[in-house]
């Protein structure tokens, strides 16, 4: 019987692609994965479901086809971090799944600025609520992912609000791509009028 392969494939670039999850992904028949994440493999002779709003179709294709089909989930960064994983575990049991992880964006961040993260907070501010704040108190180091609501300036507005001023943060913009900007800048430095999208956000106290 198939295993449904769910593959990390780092954050971005496919210099940061893991050799084995270019060979599962070669060896696969049917590839499954958002539309950026897609961009980055080669497709060729693969048959291909995009991931958008429509997940629990996904888990019908999946069903009616991991049999007789081998089966790839790719996923953005690792697969244990915040990714599709958690989703496809409510729906199949682990032995049907064969996970094969990748570099994270928080690894790939923590790495670019020369920081271990053994003794950081890493959370997400993607979608969710996450009481940072908190965290940024109690630990030296903070990693964050952001979204357009919690933007960089955001976050920086709530620390300066709860009088925590004493922090740099690193803002990290397309990670491992050509474009990619890392910034260092003191809290209350972070302009309002700065789009940073999407990105990784470390906060230290130094």
């Amino acid at each position: 019987m198939n295993k449904i392969k769910v593959i990390g494939l780092g954050p971005g670039h496919k210099d940061y692609i893991l050799p084995k999850a270019v060979r599962a992904v070669n060896n696969s028949d049917i590839i499954i994965g958002a539309k950026r994440n897609l961009k980055s493999i080669d497709l060729k002779d693969k048959k291909i479901f995009e991931i958008k709003n429509n997940l629990y179709e996904i888990i019908d294709f999946i069903k009616d086809n991991y049999i007789t089909n081998k089966i790839a989930v790719i996923v953005s960064g690792d697969t244990g971090f915040y990714s599709f994983l958690r989703f496809l575990k409510k729906h199949f049991t682990t032995e049907l799944l064969q996970v094969i992880p990748g570099i994270s964006s928080m690894q790939y961040m923590f790495a670019s600025i020369g920081e271990s993260w053994e003794d950081a907070y890493i959370g997400s501010l993607h979608g969710r609520e996450n009481d940072f704040v908190k965290k940024v108190r109690k630990y030296k180091k903070v990693g964050l992912l952001t979204d357009k609501k919690w933007t960089p300036f955001k976050i920086s507005q709530e620390l300066i609000n709860e009088e925590i001023k004493d922090r740099v943060i690193y803002i990290g913009e397309n990670l491992s791509y050509e474009n990619e900007k890392i910034t260092k800048l003191d809290i209350k430095s972070v302009s309002k009028n700065t789009d940073y999208g999407l990105c990784v956000v470390v906060i230290i106290h130094e």
